[in-house]
């Protein structure tokens, strides 16, 4: 790949997702301003699994057929921007909702059109793919930052910002390569663009439980997103931050040094950006991992990994201080490697090599069916539910919040391993 097309296809990654996480890493903490619910905060967070349910009909109908790909990921993301700046302006949930919902249809869709721009121009996609999918995580940590420096967390100003970026990308696109429609290809079913064709895999016990458990770790998996943003600003910073900072560095243990450091660099929620750095390192030894432990072992430590920090949030929550700050609450965004790379990039490895060749396009639709649209979901949904309940007088218990989800992966881990093989690493020991 010349440098000049790395560059084009990179710039078009980092400004996709660079949209979504102006607003997405810090929306409960604005809603809670305009005092919605937490049912509510969580519904708007499933509005994302909504638009993973329902895009790929945009992109199996439109784009494989009429339109080429990147004319309409132009389109999208410039209807997108108009749709992001209208709901920067709407306080009300009845307004708010329906049309957050319209908007993550054009954004959602966005994902398989950057992936088959990406792969139809690299000229070794297996080496290249990654390497450009890379300025994804660079994209999501610079808005990150971008809004904590912004001190727009808590404002209408993360879609107003979003709204900017995403009529950047859509001027930008029109300037990507030229990815022509691959023309008719057959009739157009639900089933083919969901994936049900790969159904039949379900008759492998093995394929079967990595799916079921692939949606229930979803569950927990939105509480993070969900109420992380709201719970540093509220519980960590707004008490052990807010307690250091008046003082002078001379008189700061090496604790509150750090917190002070790290809050001067990474203020408010742009903390979470530390788990895509995570994520990138733990990505780039993968294949390394997989030589040592295998799929199962890996999955396994994944499902553990997200209740362990859920645990360690709702230990520093119970034990606030400088000390619990550095290795309890940063060290929890810190598996954020182990948590999303263990499940979500290693399961899309396994649903590669179990489907084979014959149903692999059907098998990766229908695990992003159950995961990034039902079981997210469900999961958004019910951590609006759980946080609404362990809400009173304006204020969370955030203990409640993170054991809930902690169990739940925790409940999660024994029923893998029994009900799980992992058929490759026996045919190697064989």
């Amino acid at each position: 790949m010349t440098p000049t097309l790395y560059l084009r296809l990179a710039v078009m990654v980092f400004l996709h997702y660079f949209v979504w996480s102006c607003w997405y890493n810090t929306m409960a903490v604005y809603l809670g301003k305009l005092n919605f619910t937490g049912t509510q905060i969580g519904l708007a967070y499933g509005t994302t699994a909504i638009g993973a349910l329902i895009s790929p009909f945009l992109i199996g109908v439109i784009a494989d057929r009429y339109v080429p790909a990147q004319r309409l990921l132009g389109v999208l993301h410039l209807l997108g921007a108009a749709l992001l700046w209208w709901i920067s302006q709407q306080t009300s949930f009845s307004i708010f909702y329906p049309s957050l919902i319209v908007y993550t249809l054009t954004y959602m869709a966005g994902h398989g059109l950057i992936n088959t721009i990406t792969l139809t121009h690299a000229p070794n996609p297996a080496k290249w793919f990654p390497i450009v999918m890379a300025a994804a995580s660079a994209g999501w940590i610079a808005a990150n930052i971008t809004i904590g420096h912004m001190q727009i967390g808590d404002k209408s100003g993360i879609f107003s910002l979003a709204a900017v970026v995403a009529l950047c990308v859509g001027l930008y696109s029109f300037l990507l390569p030229n990815t022509p429609p691959k023309g008719d290809a057959g009739p157009v079913s639900a089933k083919k663009l969901l994936g049900l064709d790969a159904l039949k895999l379900f008759k492998d016990r093995s394929f079967a439980t990595f799916m079921v458990c692939s949606f229930l770790i979803c569950i927990p998996l939105s509480f993070y997103f969900t109420w992380t943003s709201a719970f540093l600003k509220e519980a960590a910073d707004g008490k052990i931050t807010a307690a250091i900072l008046p003082q002078t560095a001379g008189s700061l243990n090496g604790y509150e040094l750090l917190v002070a450091t790290l809050n001067y660099w990474l203020p408010d929620a742009s903390k979470m950006s530390l788990g895509q750095v995570s994520e990138m390192a733990f990505l780039a030894a993968m294949a390394w991992l997989i030589s040592r432990l295998g799929i199962k072992k890996i999955m396994v430590i994944g499902i553990l990994a997200w209740a362990v920090r859920f645990s360690l949030f709702s230990f520093f929550n119970e034990n606030p201080s400088a000390t619990t700050y550095a290795w309890a609450l940063i060290g929890g965004i810190l598996l954020h490697g182990m948590c999303y790379d263990f499940i979500f990039v290693m399961g899309r490895m396994y649903v590669d090599k179990a489907a084979g060749d014959s149903l692999r396009a059907s098998a990766q639709g229908l695990h992003a069916v159950f995961t990034l649209g039902a079981g997210m979901f469900v999961g958004s949904w019910l951590s609006g539910v759980v946080g609404e309940y362990f809400t009173k007088d304006g204020g969370h218990n955030w203990t409640g919040i993170w054991l809930v989800p902690a169990i739940m992966a925790l409940t999660l881990t024994p029923i893998f391993i029994l009900l799980f093989r992992d058929k490759s690493a026996e045919d190697t020991h064989a």
